[in-house]
């Protein structure tokens, strides 16, 4: 009751006030807020905001505890401390100092991510007059699940400064955004700090540090973390089974290595009819036609193995499920309700183009493979259109109903 008081107490102090928005955040965030509807409602229902971005944290934190672990079995395997784990409940994986690595690494990167995120906030709460909205919630979640292990904070805070400011506030905050926000950060680094975001040394924590010490001339053990999408993208052989994919013992951004968890966690937003069941089917039903059509290319003969784009064309198409964000982006970014398509027609169209788009650019960009958080973005900027020219058909269909009643 003590802290309770307290902040009624300061949000009674400062009631009509600037600094007002800020602790009615506070204060809703650890209560339920104690004003009922006075007029005659329509409508009343469990759902609001806050409960359904506390769902999507809730089926990102396996993958989230998973990625800790996951940071510290790759730092100890590349220095050959470990030996490789032979399946998903392999105690070499689930190893108490792999989780001791990973959350030295991980728990500052969500630190830095929701501390700026908030406090950007906050401020345009109280410059702007308004309440302070739940919607950063889930991108604060996202962002350091998408990032490399390595990312320095300071780069962190400013990508997560731009992606709010920019990708958020400046269109009206939550709900009036075209563009993810998390995706908005992605792509902020990825341009801003393109050699932060690619190549074969930022997905094991300390493969940088130690390879500027190699060159120094100091005796280390060279290291190396190499993504799966990355050697394919080079025309390298992979050594990870499709198993080791699946349950996501491989390298790569903190969360989005585990196919198995983000599958669960996709059966789980569908479970709370939080995430669009048809977004993902029709996300993952793209990225299949396109694997097959490239496989087909292959077959055919017109592409050769000396082709840069062979290793991943003749990739067999559902492996393409299991590598680099795909899975990630489709179940916890796609299927954002704000960017994402509003009508059912729309969502099929809207999540299917996503996975074709994806694998398009993951074949043809071997710079960066990395192809779902570009079509992401892309449709998110075409979902509108899709949902007009939805509409438009549907009211095009009804006039003509209405033309044979009346004739």
């Amino acid at each position: 009751m003590g802290l309770k008081s307290s902040l009624h107490n300061l949000k009674e102090k400062y009631k009509g006030t600037k600094m007002a928005p800020a602790f009615n955040a506070i204060h809703t965030f650890l209560y339920l807020p104690n004003e009922t509807t006075h007029g005659g409602t329509h409508i009343k229902v469990a759902d609001d905001l806050k409960r359904t971005m506390n769902i999507v944290i809730m089926a990102m934190v396996p993958c989230l505890i998973f990625g800790m672990f996951n940071a510290g079995y790759q730092h100890f395997l590349a220095l050959g401390e470990i030996g490789r784990a032979e399946g998903f409940l392999d105690v070499t994986f689930w190893n108490w100092n792999n989780l001791v690595i990973g959350l030295q690494k991980v728990l500052p990167l969500v630190v830095v991510s929701y501390g700026v995120g908030l406090a950007i906030e906050f401020l345009f709460a109280v410059i702007k007059k308004h309440e302070v909205e739940e919607g950063y919630l889930v991108t604060g979640m996202l962002v350091p699940l998408i990032v490399p292990i390595d990312t320095p904070l300071w780069m962190l805070a400013v990508a997560v400064a731009f992606g709010v400011v920019i990708g958020k506030e400046v269109f009206g905050g939550t709900g009036m955004n075209i563009l993810n926000p998390a995706l908005t950060i992605r792509a902020f680094l990825f341009f801003a700090y393109p050699t932060w975001m690619s190549g074969d040394k930022v997905w094991v924590h300390g493969a940088v540090a130690r390879d500027k010490a190699i060159a120094a001339g100091e005796n280390l053990d060279a290291i190396s973390g190499e993504t799966v999408l990355g050697a394919l993208a080079q025309g390298k052989e992979v050594a990870y089974s499709a198993w080791d994919m699946f349950y996501g013992i491989i390298p790569g951004s903190v969360g989005e290595t585990s196919a198995l968890l983000i599958l669960l966690g996709g059966l789980f937003l569908i479970f709370t009819k939080i995430g669009s069941w048809r977004i993902m089917l029709s996300s993952v039903l793209g990225a299949l036609a396109m694997g097959l059509i490239f496989n087909a290319v292959v077959s055919s003969g017109w592409i050769t193995e000396s082709s840069k784009f062979y290793a991943l064309m003749n990739t067999e198409f559902w492996h393409h499920l299991l590598i680099g964000g795909f899975a990630f982006g489709t179940v916890f970014m796609a299927t954002d309700p704000v960017t994402a398509s509003q009508t059912n027609k729309g969502k099929w169209i809207y999540g299917f183009l996503i996975g074709f788009i994806s694998i398009l650019i993951r074949v043809f960009n071997p710079a960066y493979p990395e192809g779902v958080m570009l079509a992401i973005l892309l449709m998110n900027v075409f979902a509108p259109t899709i949902d007009h020219y939805v509409v438009q058909g549907n009211v095009k269909r009804r006039m003509k109903r209405l033309k044979v009643k009346t004739a």
